[in-house]
């Protein structure tokens, strides 16, 4: 894309880590313009939940120019699919590149006093199992420059230390973060019957079971229905979007490490299809995570099941 608007103009969102100490800085910064906008941060502290770690980076934003120079961050997450967005709400993000398994967020900011200072809160929600000892990540930063018409000159660099706080509350001599880089999804599915409805067109529901088994990113996953011909897929229950005659997302959102959902898929045929067996079918998942570049699971095998689909007879 070649405007900034253009590449701001919709919001995504969809190895061995080594120790550092608590004495260490909380913000290393790369200056390399003098005049442009500059960026600080403090260090970003996750807190467990029952559903991973959660916690807010604040920084600030200084604009020594007296009319706005199009500021452009660039935030490189500490943990892959941990990015959550940026307050205030008017700074639209896009995911830019992945860096070592994690995504570099591409984000404008709008409304910098010209000149003057802004505040920016960075939030981030890492999908792991909280741990009853610290943690800590390296390798999280923010990145801020001017747009041109060449692309984005970066005039400022915040590298930020991320610690995790372990159940007790301790940061006391953290251990290395050490997160999943490829995903180990699994299905399993079961034969269906399809009954005929009120207006002639049949219908059954198979109970589904998807497994996650560790904390590689993803932002969700999704399931690839190949089925016997005039056999879609019309629903999922509870639903869930999106939902294709050919595909559909696991409902639910992300999942934790182990996770495990049952749900219902409801299948549907056309009016006037003979009672009988319809043929076999079967359900492929995946893991979603950078846009346009395919996640390669680490156990294939269970990433297929397969089915028998059968119509009953009207009477």
């Amino acid at each position: 894309m070649t405007t900034r608007t253009a590449r701001v103009a919709t919001a995504l969102l969809a190895g061995p880590t080594a120790l550092l100490a608590l004495t260490a800085p909380a913000t290393a910064a790369d200056r390399t313009t003098a005049d442009g906008p500059s960026i600080s941060a403090g260090r970003l502290v996750l807190t467990p939940t029952d559903r991973g770690y959660v916690g807010t980076l604040t920084a600030t934003l200084t604009n020594p120019s007296p009319t706005d120079p199009g500021v452009e961050l660039f935030i490189t997450e500490p943990a892959g699919a941990s990015f959550v967005g940026v307050e205030p709400g008017d700074n639209p993000c896009l995911p830019d590149r992945l860096e070592r398994n994690r995504v570099v967020m591409h984000c404008s900011a709008n409304g910098v006093p010209t000149p003057g200072t802004k505040t920016l809160r960075f939030n981030f929600h890492v999908w792991t199992t909280a741990r009853d000892y610290p943690m800590t990540a390296r390798g999280g930063s923010i990145a801020v420059g001017s747009w041109t018409e060449d692309g984005t000159e970066i005039t400022d660099t915040a590298r930020f230390q991320t610690l995790f706080r372990s159940t007790t509350g301790s940061l006391r001599h953290p251990r290395g973060y050490r997160q999943a880089t490829r995903p180990d999804a699994s299905i399993r599915g079961g034969n269906v019957t399809l009954t005929p409805r009120a207006d002639g067109t049949l219908e059954g529901r198979m109970p589904v079971t998807v497994r996650y088994g560790n904390d590689a990113p993803s932002y969700g996953l999704e399931v690839a229905a190949n089925l016997p011909p005039g056999v879609v897929v019309w629903t999922t229950d509870p639903p869930v979007d999106p939902s294709f005659p050919d595909s559909f997302g696991v409902p639910g959102g992300r999942f934790l490490p182990g996770e495990e959902r049952t749900f219902d898929v409801v299948l549907r045929a056309p009016a006037g299809t003979p009672a009988g067996s319809l043929g076999t079918g079967s359900f492929t998942i995946g893991a979603r995570y950078f846009p346009g570049i395919p996640v390669s699971d680490l156990n294939p095998a269970d990433n297929t099941t397969s089915f028998t689909v059968r119509a009953a007879d009207a009477g």
